[in-house]
């Protein structure tokens, strides 16, 4: 069995005191930087996949950004351990359901030295039936990139709480 507890550990404490390291600067919108738009870029066409999910192609969109063997922590749903079954969860519980909107001015990035970047931020969640937008969560996602190609192997959601 996995522990990802050091892995979650090692994520909280780089986020939490990454921008005081000198080795690894943060990205914000404020300061021009090539990573913080590309990883930008990247959560807008994420999510713009998992927004329309419900559409032919969509989901397999979505799917592509992902490691085969992505981690993903939910902390009111628990933790998935592939790229199958976290599209599985959204499938049955995202799609047709709610849409994601990223918070306005949250959106931060951190490279990773030779591997790629940690994203952080806070997202809202809005129900397609009614309009509303009243979920609110932080968020942290971990880039590699390979010859170009970025993907997503890790994804911790957490602290999900009303949209006041």
């Amino acid at each position: 069995m996995k522990k990802p507890i050091p892995l979650i550990a090692a994520l909280m404490t780089f986020a939490a005191v990454g921008a005081s390291f000198a080795s690894g600067p943060v990205s914000t919108k404020a300061a021009a930087d090539p990573l913080f738009d590309s990883i930008s870029a990247l959560d807008t066409e994420v999510f713009t996949a998992f927004n329309t999910c419900s559409e032919p192609g969509q989901l397999q969109k979505h799917a592509s950004y992902f490691a085969p063997d992505v981690e993903f922590y939910h902390d009111t749903g628990g933790v998935t351990w592939s790229r199958q079954e976290m599209l599985a969860s959204t499938e049955k519980y995202v799609c047709g359901h709610f849409r994601r909107e990223l918070v306005p001015g949250t959106l931060k990035v951190y490279p990773i030295k030779d591997f790629g970047a940690i994203e952080e931020g806070s997202h809202r969640f809005c129900q397609f039936d009614s309009g509303k937008c009243e979920g609110l969560a932080d968020f942290l996602i971990v880039w590699n990139s390979n010859n170009g190609k970025w993907q997503i192997t890790r994804v911790l959601s957490y602290g999900h709480r009303e949209n006041k």
